[in-house]
């Protein structure tokens, strides 16, 4: 804009870049509007989401403690249902999978976390809970294939001694001293389980010398 233009001159120019640029500020006004109005919607879903999640998290922890194993599935189905992004579904899975006592219930609800929980470590972990399960139940092969398909190694150490633990009950002694060998690399001197790892190394030792 000339600023020795006279006033007259000066409003015409900007009735002109209304004319011209209007239509484009309205809309920028109104999309900034919806993105704040959406964000806040988000966020406040998101909270309410949250919230409900975690009463019905508590309700199966309450449920479990009451031995009201019914009430404690619906709630827990209802956050694999309405809930599975919030991490309450996961502990939920957790929580039925522990207190289960029929094997294929437990195996069900670690298959669903390791299925749909977003974070790695939760998933590695029902993982090596359901290879557990295997184990105790002497399917070993399930056992070994499960933990074979491994791709973290947060859990690493851990996995490799239940492999060893397999193979010892499977009279497979070489395979399991070489778990425990290879489940001892990461693990700084003077850690317990470094300490019951060396114990258990020597007792396939042991056995294998005899």
């Amino acid at each position: 804009m000339d600023i020795y233009a006279s006033d007259e001159e000066k409003g015409e120019e900007i009735k002109q870049w209304w004319r011209d640029n209007g239509r484009s500020v309205i809309l920028g006004c109104i999309v900034g509007a919806a993105v704040i109005f959406g964000g806040r919607y988000w966020l406040t879903y998101q909270q309410t989401l949250a919230a409900n999640a975690s009463i019905a998290y508590q309700q199966v922890v309450l449920s479990l403690n009451d031995d009201n194993v019914s009430v404690a599935e619906d709630k827990t189905h209802l956050l694999f249902s309405e809930y599975s992004t919030t991490p309450y579904a996961v502990f939920a899975g957790f929580e039925m999978a522990a207190q289960s006592t029929d094997t294929d219930s437990a195996q069900s609800y670690l298959e669903w976390i390791m299925n749909n929980a977003d974070l790695v470590a939760h998933k590695e972990l029902a993982r090596l809970r359901l290879a557990q399960l295997f184990s105790n139940s002497e399917k070993f092969d399930q056992a070994l294939t499960l933990i074979e398909q491994s791709e973290s190694t947060a859990f690493s150490s851990l996995l490799l001694e239940l492999r060893g633990d397999i193979f010892v009950a499977k009279a497979q002694v070489s395979e399991a001293r070489t778990a425990y060998k290879n489940a001892m690399i990461d693990l700084l001197q003077g850690e317990p389980r470094k300490q019951i790892l060396q114990i258990k190394l020597d007792d396939v030792a042991e056995s294998d010398d005899s």
